[in-house]
């Protein structure tokens, strides 16, 4: 998608934070936006900020952790634009603790939100991206901790790395079909992720097992206040989307923690061939799994 003027986009959690960017680099590239997300006022906020701006916007309240809520979402946008180009899968909140003490409803929270609204937002717009045959793509916004795995952050990395790992094997069967896949893996971003609980349906999921009160809310805010700007994360998924980028990645201090973790992996790699357990394997055997390639 390198022209992306006049084509329609659909962003998750679109209202506040990176999404707010993203609607932001997306309609000053001159695309129609909308914004989907589980806060309707705040929602209808974000567009009418936009339209201040002359970006065609419009806004559908949807709960990705619901697949009904979500193909509503994509059943009003086309009502609204006729088709839709991209679908940017962002919603997402943050959760984790130390081993034992993550509440059981939690982890049910975080892998309805992070995981299975990802899925449930390709499910419902890759058909509707297909249909018209004019291209598009996919983004699924994922985190720097899909790639590595910080202690304490388990649930989340959990999720982060399913939306890479899918995200990977998506790419490969929608190319054919003219559709780009990119997943996102931003660092520290200067969001209101802090904030998630706000949205947490308890009534699914529980009460929390752990006081979370105005202390905790001040301290995480001021962490991710050191984050980067949001905007300048979505111009280089711009940037990523028209180059057709398949991993998209804003934190380039990270290289050296991502390449240290792939060394231990090939390091393993290198042990086992001197395995005598191994050595007992025929020498011509084949690979019995599915190429990455597809």
């Amino acid at each position: 998608m390198k022209d992306l003027r006049g084509k329609t986009a659909i962003i998750t959690g679109g209202a506040s934070g990176l999404g707010a960017a993203m609607a932001d680099a997306f309609g000053s590239a001159g695309m129609n936006i909308m914004i989907a997300d589980i806060e309707a006022e705040v929602a209808r906020t974000k567009v009418e900020e936009l339209r201040a701006r002359n970006v065609t916007a419009e806004w559908v309240q949807v709960d990705v952790t619901s697949r009904e809520s979500v193909r509503k979402g994509a059943a009003e946008t086309i009502a609204k634009f006729g088709k839709v180009h991209l679908v940017a899968n962002n919603a997402g909140i943050g959760t984790g603790g130390s081993l034992g003490s993550v509440p059981e409803g939690d982890w049910d929270w975080v892998i309805d939100v992070n995981l299975k609204g990802v899925v449930y937002g390709v499910e419902a717009f890759v058909p509707l991206i297909e249909s018209h045959g004019e291209g598009g793509h996919v983004i699924n916004t994922a985190s720097m901790a899909g790639l590595i795995s910080p202690s304490g952050m388990e649930p989340y990395c959990a999720t982060k790395y399913a939306v890479v790992a899918m995200s990977e094997g998506w790419r490969h069967q929608l190319a054919p079909r003219n559709i780009g896949v990119s997943v996102l893996c931003p660092g520290l971003v200067s969001t209101n992720i802090y904030a998630g609980r706000r949205n947490r349906q308890n009534a699914i999921y529980g009460e929390n097992d752990k006081a979370y009160g105005q202390a905790d809310l001040d301290r995480q805010r001021e962490w991710m206040a050191g984050g980067i700007d949001p905007l300048v994360v979505a111009q280089r998924v711009v940037e990523g989307v028209r180059d057709n980028d398949l991993y998209i990645l804003s934190h380039v201090e990270y290289e050296k923690v991502v390449r240290d973790r792939f060394e231990g992996i090939l390091a393993a790699f290198e042990k086992s061939k001197q395995s005598s357990a191994l050595a007992a394997l025929p020498k011509d055997r084949r690979l019995d799994a599915v190429s990455i390639d597809g």
